[in-house]
């Protein structure tokens, strides 16, 4: 299988290329079903993280299903969802052939939909808000970070996978979905958003010029998509042309997106050091190293929130771990586990948690998300404020560069 890399939403996934698939010596005898159940069980064997596969017996589960006879497919579906089930990890799943083609998305174009980025707490198992894509629907609805969704068209999500409750947020142009949102500590409430298409354009750049101020290029980064890095360049370059003498790097409520898109746009702020750590269920380290040449030097502050979830993360730990930038804001999602993608025979797929990263000090970020530098809370401000004399957290970026207390332009 030819090696590719995906988009999942909150998920940070390599698309693992995996050959044939070996059989036992009564492989031969099997039904189709049973066939495709046993290669799903092998493909989370040979490359589930946690290989206690959370403390069970993991070859005495597939014999226990494959004695129990496979019918169908659903019932070969029911089969692997089980199995899943039984890891307890939410990010490991079954995608349906349907869900699986809707899944692979080109992260260049555009989407249908509220714009709402979703996962499922790992402790609570609920259906939470990791961030809403900016200017979408749901980002004007005013919808948050962590907010929890409990309906969607009146149907309790804790009866649908996090690939159904996406898919029922999907929607043509103009058609109205209706969630029921609780915020944290608040009540829930219902929620009109009419479905708009969704354009992925990762990267807002300005030059914030004021007269008491150095000349500050605002670069805000809403996802890594697999051009974020062609275009984060460009705005630098365009920024440095203009006279920028200090940088504030944007990724609040920027939920992830590709790995690779992460580590090169950490590369474009550092000479060297290390960007991130990854490590399998080995425990055997992989890293991802910078060594060319910066774009800029300029001091730099990096804007986090609780939307700053998965790639985002990266970029802002290897930011903040090699003395490069200053972190402002909220603590950030805390999303450390990287998922692959591996086909099945029949058009259908496993999401499967493969190994986790670690920050460049080796920190391990997975539910505990990365502090920030300056600790900011931010009031509630609409989509057009942001980045505005209204944006405490901006503001509070920009007096930071005016002191000595960041990173000081090379000479």
């Amino acid at each position: 299988m030819r090696k590719r890399a995906f988009w999942i939403g909150l998920l940070l996934i390599f698309q693992i290329v995996s050959a044939s698939l070996w059989w036992t010596p009564a492989a031969s005898a099997f039904t189709e079903e049973q066939k495709l159940f046993s290669q799903a069980w092998r493909i989370v064997s040979q490359s589930y993280l946690d290989d206690s596969f959370n403390h069970q017996n993991w070859w005495a589960l597939r014999e226990k299903t494959l004695k129990q006879g496979l019918n169908n497919r659903e019932a070969t579906y029911t089969a692997i969802q089980k199995m899943l089930e039984s890891l307890d990890d939410p990010f490991t799943r079954l995608l349906k052939p349907s869900q699986y083609r809707s899944l692979q998305v080109n992260t260049s174009g555009e989407l249908s939909g509220v714009g709402l980025q979703i996962a499922l707490d790992a402790e609570t198992g609920e259906l939470e808000v990791v961030a809403p894509i900016a200017g979408s629907p749901a980002a004007q609805a005013g919808i948050q970070p962590r907010d929890r969704i409990l309906e969607i068209n009146g149907i309790l999500t804790t009866n649908l996978t996090l690939d159904e409750a996406a898919a029922r947020m999907r929607g043509g142009v103009g058609t109205i979905v209706t969630l029921k949102i609780q915020a944290k500590g608040g009540e829930p409430k219902s929620v009109d958003l009419v479905r708009d298409r969704i354009a992925l354009n990762p990267v807002y750049a300005v030059l914030d010029s004021q007269p008491d101020s150095i000349p500050v290029g605002y670069i805000r980064l809403t996802q890594f998509s697999a051009n974020a890095t062609t275009e984060v360049a460009d705005a630098i370059n365009r920024l440095e042309k203009q006279d920028a003498q200090a940088y504030v790097l944007d990724l609040r409520n920027n939920p992830g997106g590709l790995l690779q898109a992460g580590i090169e746009i950490a590369r474009l702020w550092l000479d060297e050091g290390t960007v991130v750590y990854t490590v399998n269920r080995q425990g055997t380290l992989g890293s991802f190293e910078a060594g060319g040449q910066a774009l800029t030097k300029d001091p730099l502050v990096v804007l986090v929130n609780q939307g700053t979830a998965s790639a985002s993360e990266i970029l802002a730990g290897a930011l903040q771990d090699n003395g490069r930038a200053k972190l402002v804001g909220e603590k950030t999602f805390g999303k450390g586990l990287i998922q692959s993608l591996f086909d099945l025979p029949d058009g259908s797929g496993l999401a499967v948690t493969v190994a986790k990263y670690e920050t460049p000090n080796h920190h391990d970020i997975h539910k505990l998300g990365i502090a920030p530098d300056l600790e900011i809370a931010l009031d509630p401000i609409t989509f057009d404020q942001v980045g505005t004399q209204a944006d405490q957290q901006y503001q509070a970026a920009l007096k930071l560069l005016k002191s000595n207390s960041v990173v000081a332009k090379a000479a």
